[in-house]
């Protein structure tokens, strides 16, 4: 389980609830970190967002241009925001549910 990400030596690092790293990867691989939960991470790359597991295995990917704004990861979806609308994605980037802000 994912319990924080640190940034050390130009790589993420992901560590586990005693502090033990799991996985790490260099910024330039990965994008920018744009939030995490307990069991995914979502990085920004090149105009994608990217959602990977706690060993920093691909799980999806969408454009920007479909997805909006990344607004939050929490639990087990992930939330963007995209023409006044809030849509509420599942870890596998597939649509749960959107409504208006």
């Amino acid at each position: 389980m994912i319990s924080d990400v640190i940034e050390k030596n130009q790589q993420y690092v992901v560590l586990d609830e005693y502090n033990k790293k799991i996985s790490s990867n260099y910024f330039s691989s990965l994008g920018e970190l744009m939030g995490f939960t307990g069991t995914f991470l979502v990085f920004r790359k090149n105009q994608q967002y990217y959602v990977y597991d706690e060993d920093l295995t691909k799980i999806a990917s969408n454009y920007e241009s479909s997805l909006g704004e990344f607004r939050k990861a929490v639990g087990e979806t992930i939330n963007f925001r995209k023409n006044g609308q809030i849509h509420t994605y599942d870890k596998n980037l597939d649509k749960i549910s959107s409504r208006y802000e």
